[in-house]
């Protein structure tokens, strides 16, 4: 007879203390959320929590686990006689959560850092988090920088470019004081590099990790305070577009507003830089609120687009971005105006257990790829408070589970057979099959 397998072992609930020590709590077993409900995650879905990643207490919250001697969830309060707290996971890069942790919030607490607070467990001598790994792209694995090596980079970069404004805020702000992985690999001139130009947005997202008028929530980076110039831009980009391995040039950070409301300095410095080099691929990150804007981008020589969306359902779209006179209809516009001209269209899919899975979600999300002409979804978490992004988009706390995020990769691939999946900005040459709405012949050929 064939030898069964021995089942995958639940993985043991995660607590903290006061002072934020985790251990383990054998008795009780990991549970995960979806929407606003426990629910019990596969033990096959668990995996060991990859490299990079953070582990949170969460001050104010109780851990909810299974407890199998009653056979249901319980709230865990203490734990041989100490005050406990529920424990999270936040994933290193190219790493999309499938379940978020469960708890029982306190009154009165405030909501918590923009982080995604993936559901986290003990199995086998290490912790354990149910996921996927939608990128095989390694450009942000921890691994790879090396704090000597990004220190002897910025170094260079700041010789090189003395007077560029921006060069000085991508090396000092953003790769030495806030270590973000684009501005990091720019200091090691590979991949793709940031270009940062906009101070200004006309959304304003509930979860915008620049700027927070209410003030509940610390910033994660704060905004670029000045616009550079087409030189200043052109001049980094090019140097970049032709000195690094698969390199792309992107404009829309999360340390500025909305590049678009920069569209005629961007468009001329796109000018000057394809006037100088036609290496590498140019890419906008971006609200997408302006279709002539990115019309215009598109006859400088931009490349490809990634647009951010949380939904694509109309009302929960307005209730995060809080968008200022445009609409969703633009933001499909200027999707399409970038797949017609034969470029490259990303979403920046903002996913959340719950509501991305969620039939209507899901219906509304076909006919939008289709109708903004998406060949790639990029599968980032939402970096949010849970119970603070139901509240904001007026769903029920106790909303229904979804369907589940690993499904609906399966589904998103029958459905619509020619996208990819992942979650960097790819280089042209990994554009994939052209947009079944445009001929082969078009500028990816």
């Amino acid at each position: 007879m064939p030898r069964r397998s021995r089942p995958t072992p639940d993985p043991w609930l995660v607590v903290s203390d006061a002072d934020g020590n985790l251990f383990e709590v054998p008795e009780y077993l990991a549970l995960a959320r979806s929407g606003g409900t426990t629910v019990r995650a596969h033990p096959e879905q668990f995996a060991p929590l990859p490299e990079g990643s953070l582990i949170f207490h969460l001050p104010g919250r109780k851990p909810v686990g299974f407890d199998p001697r009653k056979g249901r969830a319980v709230t865990v309060e203490e734990v041989d006689g100490r005050p406990v707290f529920a424990a999270a996971a936040f994933l290193a890069p190219a790493h999309t959560a499938l379940f978020l942790a469960p708890w029982e919030r306190q009154p009165e607490v405030q909501p918590l850092p923009l982080y995604c607070y993936a559901a986290l467990g003990f199995r086998d001598g290490g912790f354990v988090s149910p996921f996927l790994r939608v990128d095989p792209d390694r450009r942000q694995d921890p691994v790879l920088f090396r704090q000597e090596e990004i220190d002897a980079g910025a170094a260079r970069m700041r010789e090189r470019f003395p007077g560029n404004r921006v060069v000085a805020h991508i090396v000092g702000n953003c790769a030495l004081t806030y270590c973000c992985p684009a501005a990091r690999n720019f200091c090691l001139n590979r991949w793709e590099a940031p270009i940062p130009t906009s101070p200004a947005c006309n959304s304003d997202c509930v979860g915008c990790i620049s700027l927070q008028k209410e003030g509940e929530i610390p910033v994660t980076q704060p905004r670029l305070d000045f616009v550079p110039s087409p030189e200043e831009i052109a001049e980094l980009a090019v140097f970049h577009l032709e000195t690094a391995a698969r390199p792309v040039v992107s404009f829309g950070q999360g340390c500025e507003g909305e590049p678009l409301l920069q569209a005629e300095r961007i468009e001329a410095a796109i000018r000057l830089i394809r006037q100088r080099t036609p290496a590498g691929t140019i890419n906008i990150n971006t609200n997408a609120s302006k279709p002539e804007a990115v019309k215009r981008l598109v006859d400088a020589g931009l490349d490809e687009i990634r647009i951010s969306l949380n939904a694509c359902r109309r009302e929960l779209y307005d209730r995060y971005y809080r968008p200022h006179k445009y609409t969703l209809d633009d933001v499909a516009a200027s999707g399409r105006a970038v797949a017609e001209a034969g470029g490259h269209v990303s979403i920046n899919y903002l996913m959340f257990p719950g509501i991305s899975d969620d039939e209507a979600e899901f219906a509304a999300f076909e006919e939008f790829a289709a109708r903004a002409g998406v060949r790639r979804v990029q599968m980032r978490n939402l970096n949010l408070d849970p119970d603070h992004y139901l509240r904001a988009l007026g769903l029920p706390a106790d909303l229904p589970p979804g369907f589940g995020i690993d499904r609906w990769v399966k589904r998103a691939q029958r459905a619509l057979p020619h996208l990819r999946f992942g979650y960097f900005n790819p280089p042209r040459e990994d554009w994939g099959p052209p947009w079944p709405g445009v001929a082969a012949s078009g500028r990816n050929s």
